[in-house]
């Protein structure tokens, strides 16, 4: 009998009930373990995801979130407390932090950036799955597009009230999401900020999600498994509902036609960020030295900044600054006056 080095026997010790599961077994774990996922947004679905991939061994993990914490987000955001939210840290730092408290075996790749075409192949590359915990359908379609084009399979996840929404897409075999949604909602879209969120939703919601990017991961046998429906389930009416996602429609924008319009930023907005009144200015290649800048804010207001992230606070405003240029602007969701408070204090 051949025996385990320490290393193997600490690992399959760590995963043996999950091992003991006929869908893992020893070569699905195995497998888990040499996985790259990204995972898109680290909100309440996505820490979720993050949370019980890390627990299962996934080996690599790429957090990508453009976000902080802050104590709104303790309510349904597992991975994060009372200190992440006091020192305002980016959302994929935290995660990290947190990951290596209870798996330190597990690569966590933190990366504090908003997808968006220009970056989209260097974060998303490499990866065997990509996992959906944004709050907007103009990064879903950005990554949606990437899919299709790279076929590298997706699992697109939402939870907003009490329901959660998710679908599983593998390039070339089911539909995509411009499948579904052709476009994006129009008119008036629950949000978190409007209609709120049970964190019953978004943990039930996640975990469907996490386990169809298992079943991706482990593969084989186990692929035959994959849920080919969009599935939706609202915890508190009992309300469940499945459509058909088992093959591409014809005429797909993505699938049939190729025509990545999302992949070439062809009318991206500004993004009104999910329950915080905010908008986000994209001003990438603008290195911001936060000593420096405290020096210029502090005559006009509160200014504390860490490695991570500069808040500036002028009433009735909240500016937050990351190392690159990017900002969050708090207090309004008027594209003009945000560019406007941007460009008074930071620069045009």
């Amino acid at each position: 009998m051949t025996s385990l080095r320490p290393e193997e026997q600490q690992r399959a010790e760590r995963y043996s009930r999950q091992i003991l599961f006929p869908g893992i077994g020893a070569e699905g774990q195995q497998r888990l373990a040499a996985a790259r996922v990204a995972i898109v947004g680290c909100g309440a679905t996505g820490s979720a995801l993050a949370s019980l991939l890390a627990r299962a061994g996934v080996g690599t993990l790429r957090i990508i979130d453009r976000d902080y914490v802050e104590t709104s987000n303790l309510q349904r955001q597992s991975l994060f407390d009372e200190s992440d939210a006091s020192e305002s840290l980016p959302k994929a730092i935290a995660a990290q932090r947190r990951i290596a408290a209870f798996n330190s075996k597990i690569k966590v790749e933190p990366r504090v950036e908003d997808l968006v075409p220009g970056n989209v192949d260097e974060l998303l590359e490499g990866m065997n799955v990509t996992l959906d915990g944004t709050d907007n359908f103009e990064t879903r379609y950005l990554i949606n597009d990437y899919a299709v084009k790279t076929s590298v399979p997706w699992v697109y996840t939402a939870a907003v009230g009490s329901y959660g929404v998710t679908l599983n897409v593998v390039p070339g075999t089911t539909a995509c999401l411009a499948c579904i949604f052709p476009d994006s909602p129009r008119g008036m879209v629950e949000t978190c900020e409007t209609s709120g969120i049970l964190n019953s939703a978004v943990n039930l919601v996640a975990s469907i999600a996490a386990t169809e990017a298992m079943k991706m991961l482990v593969g084989g046998v186990q692929a035959a498994q994959l849920r080919r429906t969009l599935l939706s389930f609202d915890v508190w009416t009992n309300e469940r509902s499945e459509i058909s996602a088992a093959h591409p429609r014809p005429g797909c924008r993505a699938c049939a036609e190729r025509n990545f319009i999302h992949l070439a930023g062809e009318g991206r907005p500004h993004i009104t960020l999910c329950g915080r009144n905010s908008v986000q200015i994209h001003e990438r290649h603008r290195p911001i030295d936060f000593v420096e800048m405290q020096r210029r804010l502090a005559a006009h207001g509160l200014v504390r900044y860490n490695e991570f992230v500069l808040k500036f606070w002028h009433e009735p405003y909240e500016m937050t600054l990351f190392p690159d240029g990017r900002a969050i602007i708090k207090g309004t969701t008027d594209t003009a006056v945000a560019r406007s408070l941007y460009a008074r204090y930071v620069g045009s």
